[in-house]
């Protein structure tokens, strides 16, 4: 059911309130250009900005505009454990095909406060769950030894959006947990090298703006034609930095907003691009096609 390339989609927002027409708009965007799956409410969804009754929304929004068509896999996670509990079950009622759950972050939660966290978590809901370990923001890394505790312990547990940046890591990750587990990249530099040693996809940022490559970068590999999955890996090479000039969502969502799609609105602390930046971001979306 989980595969592919999976958009981590962008919350738009407008006079400083969640934008759903535009919102709609997107998902019906990436599902027309073969997106495989769509993550609401993950950090390019702008989270931790959201108030808990945005989230839910968000959540429930894209489940009814998605219609079975694709899988939902809402972003649930949190650094307390309880409120993870309750989005996550929200997600499960409202009809999420999955939830994204992060590594608890400004905490530093031990590799056994991990442990208890995702298993607590897991015994509450029936719905597969997705762990998302990415040390750059959590501040902690989790061990493949505690994913693979994890996985053992709780049946719905069934994967990983790996963002440490560390192939090694990843290979381990599958080498415990064996080749049924779903190994997604949470990296779009290297969705390409993630699935060639096992992964199962990516939850990604570039397809906000560039869906149908990003997709096909997937179904090219699956199909055999590795020559063909690794020119789409270099075509999309400089979009992919060109996502990540600034802190992530803010090049991404000034980037939708060039294509004219949304507003170019965040919330802070999220601001807007600098001069500098926006110039070679406009570059790369110029050399991609993606606007004149």
């Amino acid at each position: 059911m989980i595969h592919g390339s999976i958009v981590a989609i962008v919350t738009p927002f407008k006079n400083g309130k969640v934008d759903i027409k535009s919102f709609q708009d997107l998902i019906e965007f990436q599902i027309e250009n073969g997106t495989h799956g769509i993550v609401p409410c993950g950090t390019t969804g702008e989270s931790p900005t959201l108030s808990h009754e945005e989230h839910e929304y968000v959540i429930e929004v894209t489940v009814k505009t998605v219609k079975k068509r694709i899988p939902v896999i809402a972003g649930t996670g949190s650094n307390s454990t309880d409120e993870a509990i309750r989005l996550t079950k929200f997600a499960e009622k409202v009809g999420a095909d999955a939830v994204l759950l992060v590594v608890p972050y400004y905490n530093k939660p031990t590799q056994e406060g991990l442990y208890l966290h995702f298993k607590h978590i897991a015994s509450e809901v029936e719905i597969p769950i997705i762990l998302y370990n990415i040390p750059g923001r959590s501040g902690v890394n989790m061990n493949p030894e505690t994913i693979a505790r994890l996985a053992k312990d709780c049946k719905n547990i069934i994967g990983v959006k790996e963002a440490s940046g560390s192939l090694q890591q990843a290979s381990n990750i599958l080498y415990l947990c064996g080749m049924d587990f779903i190994l997604l990249s949470g990296e779009d530099a290297l969705n390409f090298p993630l699935l060639a040693i096992g992964g199962k996809g990516f939850i990604t940022v570039t397809a906000n703006v560039a869906p149908g490559d990003v997709a096909e970068l997937y179904n090219t590999y699956v199909r055999g034609e590795f020559n063909q999955a690794r020119e789409l890996h270099y075509k999309l090479f400089p979009l992919n930095e060109a996502m990540f000039l600034e802190t992530n969502p803010i090049p991404v969502k000034v980037a939708l907003a060039l294509m004219g799609k949304i507003q170019n609105e965040f919330r802070l602390p999220l601001c807007p691009m600098s001069a500098e930046n926006l110039e070679k971001l406009k570059t790369a979306l110029k050399e991609y096609g993606l606007i004149n």
